[in-house]
């Protein structure tokens, strides 16, 4: 990841929650009171000012470094990974990338021209919240094409094994979890030879920005997502999001393709009944799946 995310910043907060105060920035000097003549009292607006840069002074050596305590500790909806009560997202457990090999190179860093991920794959999916039940056929491991192309409707399945079985495909990992509502969530990472194959494989499929691509299974169609707007976005990686409107059948489906150097993403999640899938806790898988690819 290019960027801390808030899971990370969480873990850098000091112990209990106790701000450093050897950390503290210096208290800012009061501004210049204005030369009033002699016989003259202050007027109330420049008491009132030397007033609020004191008690600002104040506060700003009181908290000091608490402000990384701060973020996690009161609730926040513009922090991407951040469970709140308020807007319904996931407690996903803190996030880190996995170490690479002696002397390999991250996938955007000067020389990796091929933009490969030299980590496992396998650890570079995103694990499943708290209060998840795991899928026992995606349990973040190897996992073949034909299990991969399932996921789209029958009438897609032979073309995208063939386009699959032509392009130069490394392997493909997956992992999926079902939430206490019913959301079931699956995420499958597709490794190419080289960020110029994800690509072509991807707009092949995906068909660019103005389709939703492939239909997914039971889906019985798919539209651009006008509700997202690339929150969390990572230098170097694209993210496309569709939703399957209104009316849809026994499930709603959710749907993003991730591209990310030799990379390409797929994240599914879908629920059953008149309610559909929550449009907050998508966002939030597809945010943070992003973050562990850049």
């Amino acid at each position: 990841m290019t960027e801390q995310t808030a899971a990370e910043a969480e873990a850098e907060a000091p112990a209990g929650g106790a701000p450093d105060a050897a950390a503290a920035p210096p208290v800012p000097p009061l501004p210049p009171v204005p030369p009033l003549p002699p016989t003259s009292r202050p007027p109330r607006r420049v008491l009132r000012a030397v007033a609020r840069w004191t008690v600002a002074a104040l506060v700003l050596g009181g908290l000091g470094a608490g402000s990384a305590y701060a973020i996690t500790s009161k609730e926040r909806t513009d922090v991407p990974g951040l469970a709140t009560e308020s807007d319904g997202r996931w407690g996903f457990p803190r996030l880190s990338l996995p170490a690479l090999p002696p002397g390999a190179p991250r996938p955007f860093t000067e020389g990796n021209t091929a933009e490969v991920h030299h980590a496992d794959l396998r650890r570079l999916l995103l694990p499943a919240p708290a209060g998840a039940t795991a899928d026992k056929k995606l349990t973040g491991g190897w996992i073949s094409t034909e299990r991969f192309v399932s996921e789209y409707e029958k009438s897609s399945r032979a073309d995208i094994v063939a386009e699959l079985k032509e392009s130069p495909l490394r392997h493909i990992a997956a992992r999926g979890w079902t939430m206490p509502d019913g959301t079931s969530s699956r995420i499958y990472l597709l490794q190419f030879n080289s960020a110029g194959y994800a690509e072509a494989f991807h707009d092949d499929r995906y068909g660019g920005t103005a389709t939703a691509g492939d239909p997914p299974a039971g889906a019985a169609q798919m539209e651009l997502d006008e509700s997202w707007s690339g929150g969390g976005k990572v230098e170097h990686t694209a993210s496309y999001v569709a939703v399957e409107p209104k009316p849809f059948g026994a499930a709603q489906v959710r749907q993003a393709y991730l591209v990310a150097g030799d990379t390409v993403a797929l994240v599914v999640q879908s629920r059953r009944g008149a309610g559909g899938t929550s449009r907050v806790p998508f966002h939030q898988t597809v945010i943070l799946q992003n973050q562990l690819l850049g």
